[in-house]
């Protein structure tokens, strides 16, 4: 059932974004809405092809609590945004640039991103789009431009389980043989999955969701593809949910899944939602850009920024039990807020490249993370730190690992740690909003309550007869 209320102009994608794409592409028949929680779960409904004019015209109810559900697709519902206000419905609108054919779901179907509303229009506090807009807002502001870029990690499961229910490696389609070596970098590991590799850069060009080069990462069985940096934030968060939901989608129909939990396996690497980012202002591409490896002034003050938020933005980066299982000494993912230059022992990197390029990749988020509110605690930190002009203190050569040893700083060790630091950042509460820290924390406790209420086969084998 759609609104009897006018989209207003501005707040969302143009009408007549829709009227071209059904005319351009008339076989489609059906098509999904796709809703992005704070869990990072994608949510929406299937709807018939005369169903989506009207979403562009008057927008689609959905209920509120959608973004407050959690992980495992359940209601949060110490949010106060189930029971307490009935369940109310909210307004779903299309995200501008994002009407495109989702070819692995069949020739007839398309999808489009959607942003939640509230009645009157505005945007919702609670979206992970509106608060990446809102840290934005805090560049523009300051006649600055953020410039980001994601790259996600996976592993190529078989979408089978083994009998005793865990993973196993997906069967090569010529040999029929599971991989069982490392292999990073390597190029039969690439050749192996060359055909869902085609398949993935051909449904991502169709969705123009920008996917570059492809490599065998540390991992059995794992991958890293990268997306191409923006000069909008926002879109690069879009191009990431689109990309993680495509890569699955192609992944089943090769018989595979495609994970970004962050650690799948116990004995192999994790897997990281490395972010990159620059910034721009109306005289130059890039205020960072610097002769000197470690960049100019605005890039270590960014750093500092990141440095002295990183331990309360744990919860964004690491947003799950599991997430925390990734991060471990001699692992390429970072156990302590440090930075250098060239360097992957670190949690905070300045590539090698020329001057112009100059920018940062930040190594701590895991693939797990919602990419909206990764990029949103990313800018909050760098926005922080050149607003402050924080210094970072001395970078780290030669190994992080060793460092971080020595040194007295650490990252929150646990997912309760991380919550609880989250919740009492100040600085967080000002750059992504009080009402959205207090209702990701609220979903994260819940969430916590339901996992280690869960007997696990561990719990048995440890304590049943030892303790």
């Amino acid at each position: 059932m759609s609104t009897d209320t006018p989209i207003q102009r501005g707040m969302a994608a143009d009408p007549q974004e829709c009227a071209a794409f059904l005319q351009d592409n008339p076989d489609i028949a059906y098509v999904e809405i796709v809703f992005t929680g704070m869990s990072g779960t994608t949510m929406g409904k299937r709807l018939r092809r005369h169903e989506l004019q009207p979403i562009y015209d008057y927008g689609r109810f959905l209920p509120g609590s959608v973004q407050v559900v959690d992980i495992t697709g359940q209601d949060s519902y110490d949010t106060g945004l189930v029971w307490e206000n009935g369940d109310a419905d909210m307004l779903a609108r299309p995200v501008a640039g994002t009407l495109v054919r989702a070819p692995w779901l069949g020739d007839d179907m398309a999808q489009v991103l959607v942003s939640m509303h509230d009645l009157d229009g505005a945007p919702s506090d609670l979206d992970p789009r509106a608060v990446l807009q809102r840290v934005i807002d805090r560049f523009k502001a300051d006649g600055l431009t953020p410039v980001t870029a994601c790259e996600l990690e996976f592993y190529l499961v078989d979408a089978e389980r083994a009998e005793d229910g865990g993973l196993q490696l997906p069967m090569h389609s010529v040999t029929g043989a599971r991989p069982r070596l490392n292999g990073v970098y390597g190029l039969r590991q690439m050749d192996d999955i060359g055909d869902f590799l085609r398949d993935l850069w051909e449904t991502a060009d169709v969705q123009g969701v920008p996917l570059e080069g492809a490599i065998a990462e540390y991992g059995v069985s794992q991958v890293e593809l990268t997306l191409k940096h923006k000069a909008d934030a926002l879109r690069s968060g879009d191009d990431a949910v689109m990309y993680k939901r495509l890569a699955k989608g192609v992944a089943l129909l090769h018989g595979m899944e495609a994970t970004f939990m962050a650690k799948p396996f116990s004995d192999q690497a994790g897997s990281g939602l490395h972010l990159h980012v620059s910034v721009a202002d109306e005289a130059r591409p890039n205020i960072f850009a610097s002769e000197k490896p470690e960049g100019g002034e605005g890039l270590t003050h960014a750093i500092g920024g990141l440095k002295a938020l990183l331990g309360e933005s744990m919860a964004i980066f690491a947003p799950n039990a599991n997430s925390y299982r990734r991060f471990r000494a001699n692992s390429y993912a970072p156990v302590a807020p440090t930075w250098g230059v060239n360097n992957r022992t670190v949690s905070l990197r300045i590539p090698a490249g020329p001057a112009s390029t100059r920018h940062l990749e930040h190594r701590v988020a895991g693939a797990d993370a919602n990419p909206y509110l990764a990029l949103a605690a990313l800018l909050a930190g760098v926005h922080y730190g050149m607003t402050h002009k924080i210094d970072p203190g001395p970078m780290v050569t030669g190994d992080g690992y060793a460092a971080a040893a020595r040194s007295q700083e650490r990252l929150p060790a646990n997912w309760f740690a991380a919550v609880d630091a989250f919740e009492t950042s100040a600085v967080l509460k000002d750059y992504l909003g009080e009402r959205f820290v207090k209702m990701f924390c609220a979903l994260k406790r819940q969430e916590q309550d339901r996992f280690f209420e869960v007997v696990t086969r561990l719990d048995l084998d440890w304590c049943l007869t030892n303790a």
